[in-house]
């Protein structure tokens, strides 16, 4: 039987997009706590079934799927721009495909308005009016209010009708920004995104040491999740919980209790980093609790590999800072990274921050690893020793030179040079990922 918190979720999850939701209601409804229904309502704003908008409360919205995260809801651009609503609030769950400036002849708007768009306009009411009457929403600029005709309209429609005390420009420029962030974060793969889903194999606790055998053998996996009756994950089982048992001892005995999981929401990057760090093959997949699929090393090197893969869609600060350089063998045969100290690199003072130093150091011992072995790497530890500043507009040279490396680990040291002088040195241990 499903929890009273599983039964809360669920219940949310049932409510058409743009219902309101209250603690007190959710408390009255399904005869649980006002404590037990906060929480629920706020795991459910987690998974992106609700939000919680100023003045209105929380209420239902559409999951974004992975391929939609790139679009705005209207509520979030009423938070963007720091807006006030004025009408359309039962609309307000909707998102928006994309926005428009309205400071085009009124003649020619039209062929631009499509259903589902955002009008930025300042104080033109007939080009309110029109973009309202063909379902496009609108967000005035300048800190203008509207006619209660179009308030009006708004209402009658559903559309959102917002007022920004910004101008046009910096609205769009506010809007595009936001987007622009989503659509590096739609480049970010999940555990959702590779998660194992298909031909789960799970034991139970009253199952024997016998039947972990006989699956283990089926999976190739040596590493069994532990459900319950419900589907819940209880523990795990591994060569090591069962060392010199007897095949007919049950896994009540021997599993290893909250064992280490990752929800869908578990980025790959930090799941491989678990996986790696404590020496795990097959990671379970949890969600409320309930198992849901398992991750293996195979997947997340398939994930990392489709990664460096893709286009760069979105540049994130990282690939900003390593856009202007490029790898070079030097003539000792030492890998390196070479290129020029941007403005964006720099501090206030104009001298390479600590942050961009840290990446470029990083980035050379990546590169320098690969070469030596065709797989990727972790970073565990790094001690950086910074000589002098390097000043903007310098070009500087990042060289790295394994010390020492074993079947797991290797220990790089990088010299990074300005002209020739060395102005930092750095020591780093960083772990394979291999299959």
């Amino acid at each position: 039987m499903a929890t009273k918190h599983q039964q809360i979720l669920d219940y949310i999850e049932s409510l058409a997009p743009g219902a309101h939701i209250s603690v007190r209601k959710i408390a009255r409804v399904l005869d649980v706590s006002e404590g037990t229904a906060y929480r629920a309502i706020k795991e459910a704003q987690g998974e992106g079934l609700v939000t919680t908008m100023e003045r209105i409360g929380t209420v239902r919205i559409e999951r974004q799927e992975k391929q939609q995260i790139e679009r705005l809801t209207f509520a979030e651009v009423v938070s963007i721009v720091e807006g006030t609503v004025l009408g359309g609030r039962d609309g307000l769950h909707k998102s928006l495909n994309r926005f428009i400036i309205g400071a085009m002849q009124f003649d020619d708007i039209t062929r631009y308005l499509n259903a589902g768009s955002l009008m930025i306009v300042g104080n033109r009411e007939q080009v309110q009016r029109l973009s309202l009457k063909s379902g496009v929403a609108v967000l005035i600029t300048g800190g203008f209010t509207a006619s209660p005709t179009v308030e009006r309209l708004a209402n009658e429609y559903d559309l959102p009708l917002i007022s920004c005390s910004y101008d046009t420009y910096t609205t769009a420029q506010l809007i595009n920004r936001a987007l622009y962030d989503r659509l590096i974060k739609k480049d970010i793969l999940y555990v959702e995104d590779v998660v194992q889903k298909q031909s789960l194999s799970t034991l139970c606790e009253n199952q024997t040491v016998r039947d972990y055998y006989r699956v283990v053998e089926q999976t190739g996996h040596a590493r069994i999740p532990i459900v319950d009756a419900d589907g819940k994950l209880v523990g795990i089982v591994t060569p090591r919980d069962i060392g010199e048992a007897s095949g007919d001892e049950r896994l009540a005995s021997r599993m290893t209790r909250h064992p280490s999981t990752v929800t869908p929401k578990t980025t790959i990057a930090s799941a491989s980093h678990r996986m790696v760090w404590e020496g795990i093959e097959l990671m379970p997949v949890v969600h409320n609790r309930r198992l849901i699929g398992v991750l293996s090393r195979q997947d997340v090197i398939r994930a990392l590999q489709t990664m460096s893969s893709q286009p760069q869609v979105g540049e994130t600060v990282e690939d900003l800072t390593l856009r202007n350089f490029e790898e070079v063998v030097l003539g000792d045969g030492t890998s390196a990274i070479r290129g020029d100290v941007t403005p964006l690199m720099t501090t206030s003072g104009g001298t390479l921050a600590s942050g961009a130093l840290t990446t470029l150091i990083q980035e050379a011992a990546r590169v320098c690893l690969r070469r030596m072995r065709h797989v990727d790497v972790i970073i565990e530890n790094l001690t950086m020793y910074l000589l002098k500043p390097a000043a903007v507009d310098s070009r500087i040279e990042a060289a790295a030179q394994v010390l020492d490396f074993g079947r797991r680990y290797a220990k790089v040291e990088v010299v990074v040079r300005d002209k020739g002088d060395v102005f930092a040195k750095a020591l780093l241990t960083a772990q394979w990922i291999e299959r």
